[in-house]
C-alpha cells in the first residue's frame, strides 16, 4: 500500500508543531510536508497549485490562520487574506487535483450567548472580525465542490 501524501500548512504554528511531533506514530503509512509561509505562501493560489500538483497530495491539513483575535480588529485585511482568501485557494486547489482538505476552524463563528453546546448545525452569528473571517473561510471552502472537513476547536492545548 502506498503511503498517503499529507501537505500540513502553518507547521510553525502551535497545531502545527503539534503535528510534527506525532508524525512519526503515522510514518508507516503517511508522508507528511510540512510547509510554512517561508517555504509556502497559500495566499499565492500559483505556488500552492505548484506545490500539491508536484506532491500529489492526497490530503492538505490546513493549520495556518490569523489567529491574533484582538489586533485582527485592527488588521481586517490581513486577516481576511490569511483566513478567507488563503482558504479558498486550498480549497480551489485542493478540488482541482482530487486532495481532501482538513481545515481547522474555531467556535469564534458564533457569538457565545447559547446556554446549549453548539452544534454543526447552529446558526454562526460571529461577533468579532477574526471569527468573521474564520466564517468567511468556512464558507469559501463550502462555494467548492472539494472534498473537505471543518473543524471548529475552542482551544488548543
Amino acid at each position: 500500500m502506498r503511503q498517503k501524501k499529507i501537505l500540513v500548512t502553518g507547521a510553525n504554528g502551535q497545531l502545527g508543531k503539534s503535528l510534527q511531533a506525532v508524525q512519526p506514530i503515522f510514518s508507516d503509512n503517511c508522508h507528511f510536508v510540512f510547509t510554512d509561509v517561508d517555504s509556502l505562501d497559500i495566499t499565492d493560489k500559483h505556488a500552492l497549485m505548484t506545490k500539491v500538483h508536484n506532491l500529489k497530495a492526497d490530503f492538505i491539513v490546513n493549520a495556518a490562520a490569523y489567529t491574533a483575535v484582538d489586533k485582527a480588529e485592527s488588521d481586517v485585511e490581513k486577516a481576511y487574506l490569511l483566513n478567507e482568501t488563503a482558504v479558498r485557494n486550498l480549497a480551489e486547489v485542493a478540488e482541482s487535483e482530487d486532495a481532501f482538505l482538513v481545515h481547522i476552524s474555531t467556535d469564534y463563528v458564533f457569538d457565545g450567548h447559547s446556554s446549549l453546546p453548539y452544534s454543526p448545525d447552529s446558526q454562526p452569528n460571529p461577533t468579532s472580525v477574526y471569527g468573521k473571517s474564520k466564517l468567511a473561510g468556512e464558507q469559501a471552502i463550502l462555494q467548492t465542490n472539494c472534498r473537505a472537513a471543518i473543524i471548529r476547536t475552542q482551544w488548543l492545548y
